[in-house]
């Protein structure tokens, strides 16, 4: 595959996505291609995707045919494909890059110390090339071919073993690590301690994702953390989901510069953008059949048990990072930035008072702020707010709102995502921004 020059090399910000699925996984849209996940990551205003899925084999041959090598070693959609999908997008997104970089999420479920564990990791990948040489030796493991996500019988500290010696210019970062059922942390299958999981390889843990029920400052309780990079990314199982969580960088569009900023956790890692962690759906203690959503303060009241069904409750990411944390609520890291948003779809849907981003309404209103403003992201970041109220002043209002944390929270639990509220149900919205 011949390589492509990039026009320019020069640092910049760069917004980086590297967690999301392809169509070969379960319960993903039909959309996420290559094309579709360009599409999106445009309108969005990301600047570097991971392909997600790259050791499902028939994905990393979509990816063989549709992309190519650039000079920095990123990869981007080939130009005839990207013109065609170009001339569809509204105006103003355009011209921005969008670069991708193999990545997969593998599932690991195993023994260890007498428990069941069940862990999903990220890898992050050097090229194709390598991606190829993982899948080959995952194929001896286990089946790679029946889900996007390979699941595999397998030691993660194998996993990750295996990754740095087929790839040592790779990244491996333990996904979601406070979910329940499937991170490194998680109340139902996970560890205690980095250690405990991968022993002398624990090092090489250069970075973990916070996942969407869990933020910077949550994890800056944590004290082994401490020196590890902390990372955002959105597991998007459609186009639409992308960027809900991502990793800002100030960096060159290559793929050493960029993994070296997570690696090292270096001033090129800026911070992440966020969803208000009370809108995960693991943030709170609880049952969704019961209707029982506790604080951990309720949870310990009630000795973990359900009062409606006497069964034990769904711990949650809140609970399980005081049980872990040996520090009071500190400050995130202020080297770095946390940014908080609430995806434009829902935040148009509150202002409509429509249920579902996906009505015609909701979606009408996106493309139409978009063409008049560009990106989501410049939308819900740097726009300043006089800006937005020329195209929609009511909308200014609520950016405004999710910029200084002005928001209303109800938590997430047992699976059910929180709602964050970027208007006071109490008052009429105001008709332009205070500043």
């Amino acid at each position: 595959m011949a390589a492509v020059s990039l026009a320019d090399l020069t640092t910049r910000e760069l917004v980086v996505d590297l967690h999301i699925h392809s169509h070969y996984s379960r319960a993903t849209s039909r959309n996420c291609t290559l094309e579709g996940l360009y599409a999106a990551a445009k309108i969005k205003g990301i600047s570097v995707l991971g392909t997600g899925d790259i050791v499902h084999p028939l994905w990393l041959a979509e990816c063989r045919g549709k992309l190519e090598v650039c000079e920095g070693g990123l990869l981007r959609l080939k130009p005839e494909l990207a013109a065609n999908i170009d001339a569809l997008l509204p105006p103003s997104v355009q011209n921005a890059e969008v670069y991708f970089v193999p990545t997969a999420e593998i599932a690991t479920v195993y023994k260890k110390s007498g428990k069941t564990r069940k862990l999903h990791q990220l890898v992050v990948l050097s090229g194709l090339e390598a991606a190829e040489r993982l899948q080959a030796e995952l194929s001896k493991i286990g089946n790679i071919r029946a889900d996007g996500r390979a699941i595999l019988s397998l030691d993660s500290k194998l996993l990750l073993a295996l990754l740095l010696r087929v790839d040592s210019a790779g990244l491996y970062i333990p996904a979601h690590i406070w979910t329940p059922w499937f991170g490194l942390f998680g109340s139902k299958s996970g560890f205690d301690s980095l250690q405990e999981a991968y022993e002398e390889l624990t090092p090489h843990i250069r970075a973990i994702e916070t996942g969407l029920s869990s933020d910077p400052a949550m994890n800056a309780r944590i004290p082994q953390l401490d020196g590890v990079a902390i990372t955002s990314h959105s597991d998007a199982h459609s186009p639409q989901k992308l960027g809900r969580e991502a990793t800002v960088l100030h960096a060159q569009n290559t793929y050493a510069d960029i993994i070296g900023a997570l690696k090292t956790n270096d001033e090129r890692l800026v911070g992440t953008i966020e969803f208000f962690p009370e809108e995960g759906k693991y943030f709170a203690d609880g049952h969704r059949t019961c209707d029982v959503c506790f604080t951990p303060e309720e949870t310990k009241a009630h000795g973990g048990i359900c009062p409606v069904c006497k069964k034990p409750l769904v711990v949650g990411v809140n609970y399980r990072v005081s049980e872990l944390a040996d520090r009071e609520f500190v400050q995130a890291n202020q080297a770095k930035t946390t940014e908080y948003i609430i995806p434009l779809p829902e935040v148009i849907a509150e202002l409509f008072q429509v249920k579902f981003t996906t009505s015609k309404r909701v979606l009408a209103e996106y493309e139409r702020v978009i063409t008049a403003l560009g990106n989501e992201f410049a939308i819900l970041r740097t726009l300043p707010l006089a800006t937005i109220a020329k195209a929609s002043p009511e909308l200014a209002v609520a950016i405004e709102n999710i910029r200084t944390g002005k928001v209303v929270r109800k938590p997430g639990y047992d699976g059910v995502y929180g709602t964050i509220s970027a208007l006071d149900k109490t008052t009429e919205p105001r008709k332009g921004p205070t500043t």
